[in-house]
């Protein structure tokens, strides 16, 4: 089975939804965020200090001052 997202005018929904449930297509509402799921799962999230992130910077620079050779 596959699942498909679309955009429908709001003045069309209805005339949708009702030929879709004709071609036998399940229609599902959208479910109810768990907060207490959606907190535990973002508690989890790790924190980068900025000693972590001075790698990137110091990459970023020494790629910056990267000269390609003249042929």
């Amino acid at each position: 089975m596959e699942t498909l997202i679309i955009n429908i005018p709001e003045k069309k929904i209805t005339l949708v939804k009702q030929m879709l449930k004709k071609l036998g297509v399940t229609i599902q509402q959208p479910g109810k965020t768990n907060i207490s799921a959606y907190k535990q799962k973002i508690a989890n999230i790790s924190i980068w200090t900025d000693d972590d992130l001075k790698v990137f910077e110091e990459s970023k620079t020494a790629f910056d001052s990267f000269k390609p050779q003249q042929w």
